[in-house]
């Protein structure tokens, strides 16, 4: 964690230790080295953030993209959605669906609006 313990790292976030977290900020998504997580953690990790902000559909893009590059698969990518929602609740999870679809190539609501019995 950029050469400083646990510890370090809580004081440093509580109190927004500006240029602690820009020097984390600046390293970009795919620098696992602040985190201490591998590369397909941090990208699941980052997947359920914005799940849990109900992100735009193209922030969704970018993040499966880099949870694919780590070697994620596409149902490991689905499952954050169930992974989660104890924590954030349906509605968050519910709302986040239709975006997360769309960067795995699969539009919810298209699929909804089928008759029954097609696709």
């Amino acid at each position: 964690m950029i050469g400083v313990d646990r510890e370090e790292t809580l004081r440093r976030l509580a109190i927004h230790d500006d240029a602690y977290v820009e020097s984390i900020l600046s390293r970009g998504f795919r620098d696992t080295s602040a985190s201490g997580l591998d590369a397909k953690t941090q990208a699941l990790v980052r997947l359920g953030a914005l799940i849990g902000i109900v992100a735009a559909p193209p922030c969704y893009m970018c993040a499966v993209e880099s949870a694919k590059a780590a070697g994620a698969t596409e149902d490991e990518i689905v499952g954050i959605l169930v992974a989660v929602l104890p924590s954030i609740g349906a509605d968050h999870v519910v709302s986040a669906a239709p975006g997360l679809g769309l960067a795995l190539g699969y539009d919810v609501a298209a699929a909804l609006e089928e008759p029954a019995g097609r696709g």
